[in-house]
């Protein structure tokens, strides 16, 4: 059912239906009013933070920031070649010779009270669990379907960040994040690369928006802040992790058939708040199950309204992604993942082709192969611990390692290279012009071996049943 936006009927109570989800209306809800403020608020520690490094770093070296090493990329002159600097290395370097800098370095160092490691460890290893249906999630009902927030794709769409020219890069340097945050405990703990990562990225979402700010500043017309908000504000810091977490446990994954148990929501929500703190966003709300839940659907009636950047941007990242390695996914297959996850009236509003019943049948031997995998693994601990270190090792290899696989070849430093300029104000649908060779469709393939399996061992239990009930009933005629 689509979004009618009808907030008169958001009486506690009252069961709401938005965008394939069916909930009653709690008290632990917000309305979009309730919601609005936040729009206007921000991650003010991080922003000061940038201003003064901005300073210093202005007059030690008055050129612009070098962006990062692309192994793809030709390097030239011995200037290019030094050790390249970044924000993080600035604010530990400079923590203790500036307030707003040493507030910030302060900040993410001190590990919460409400942080349990164990609890934290225990939520990562979730991830690699279900490695597959959550890859699936996180790329086509996270990412794909959050393009329908129309809010937050005017930020998105100014940075040219999701060009098919380049969005299957900034994909998987997104993908490095999550990873990296998922690794192991000391990856996530201060000092680990999930943990560098996350603040990389909070100093980089600063910067993004102090950029369009002052650019909003110069000529109004370029970004409206009354009508969109700040760009990356508190509420759209809230979605961000939400898609991650909430979204994954109570809309993604129940969608491929599979479903948490309830101390793994617990862990796995825990595992998120904790990367929120980091990151500087708003993380109160994941205290508990019940509020995370209204969360997310309190946002599903407040944010996803798509737009026609909505849909630009949506299809771009199909395109980016079709016939690549390591899956080699087709258009079709992938455009029937999003109807599947996303259901089909937000499919049609960010006008994503209507896939045919054949593709459809093979998300559906997709999910048949996800839950048996999944629910077997996790049944065992000899073969859970196995399962989690083997994804853990073919997401890292074939994501990020191993070029030749389709993975993204070097670690990014989440600098600002996707820089919003007054000549660009949208990004573009796009069009590729030039056929790739396309390898073996594997991820297809283990779709319909899936679904050619259980549609036999379905129709041998069918058979097989008949001919029980028959004979027991020639069995029954005899006796009488």
């Amino acid at each position: 059912m689509a979004c009618s936006y009808d907030h008169e009927n958001l009486v506690e109570g009252m069961w709401q239906e938005y965008w394939g989800m069916r909930f009653k209306w709690t008290s632990n809800h917000l309305t979009p009013q309730q919601l609005e403020p936040l729009i206007l608020s921000y991650d003010t520690v991080a922003t000061e933070a940038i201003e003064k490094l901005d300073a210093i770093v202005t007059s030690i070296h008055p050129k612009p920031p070098p962006r990062d090493v692309n192994i793809d990329e030709e390097i030239k002159g011995d200037e290019e070649k030094k050790p390249r600097r970044d924000l993080y290395e600035l604010i530990q370097e400079y923590a203790s010779k500036d307030d707003n800098v040493k507030e910030l370095w302060n900040e993410i160092n001190t590990v919460p009270e409400w942080v349990d490691w164990d609890q934290i460890e225990r939520g990562q290893k979730i991830f690699f669990r279900y490695g597959g249906p959550a890859m699936t999630t996180l790329t086509f009902l996270s990412l794909l379907g959050g393009m329908a927030s129309a809010r937050t794709v005017e930020t998105l769409d100014r940075t040219g960040g999701f060009d098919i020219k380049v969005v299957r890069r900034r994909l998987l340097e997104t993908t490095q994040h999550t990873l990296n945050v998922h690794r192991d405990l000391k990856s996530i703990q201060p000092g680990g690369d999930g943990f560098v990562n996350s603040v990389k990225v909070r100093l980089l979402h600063a910067a993004v928006r102090r950029r369009i700010m002052q650019m909003a500043s110069e000529r109004a017309e370029y970004y409206d802040i009354g009508k969109y908000g700040v760009p990356i504000n508190d509420l759209d810091s809230i979605g961000t992790i939400n898609t991650f977490s909430a979204t994954l446990i109570w809309m993604g994954l129940p969608r491929q058939g599979i479903y948490m148990r309830q101390q793994e929501i617990l862990d796995y929500l825990a595992l998120w708040r904790y990367v929120a703190y980091i990151m500087g966003s708003p993380h109160e709300w994941m205290a508990t199950p019940e509020s995370a839940k209204s969360m997310m659907e309190s946002l599903l009636i407040s944010e996803i309204r798509p737009s026609a950047v909505s849909a630009n941007l949506a299809n771009n990242i199909i395109t980016g992604l079709k016939d690549h390695a390591p899956t080699y996914a087709s258009r079709e297959f992938m455009c029937a993942q999003t109807y599947w996850l996303n259901g089909k009236d937000l499919s049609e509003k960010l006008e994503i082709d209507r896939p045919s019943l054949y593709y459809s049948a093979l998300v559906l031997g997709q999910c048949l192969f996800f839950m048996t995998m999944c629910y077997i693994n996790r049944s065992f601990s000899c073969l859970d611990n196995r399962n989690i270190n083997l994804v853990r090792k073919v997401l890292y290899t074939v994501l990020l390692e191993d070029k030749s696989k389709g993975a993204l070849g070097y670690k990014t430093n989440f600098l600002f290279k996707y820089i919003p300029a007054f000549d660009r104000r949208t990004t573009e649908r796009g069009i590729l012009t030039t056929q790739r060779n396309v390898g073996n469709r594997r991820v297809e393939r283990t779709a319909l071996l899936s679904l050619v399996t259980f549609s036999t061992l379905a129709v041998s239990g069918i058979w097989y049943g008949y001919r029980a009930i028959v004979w027991v009933l020639r069995r029954s005629d005899e006796m009488l």
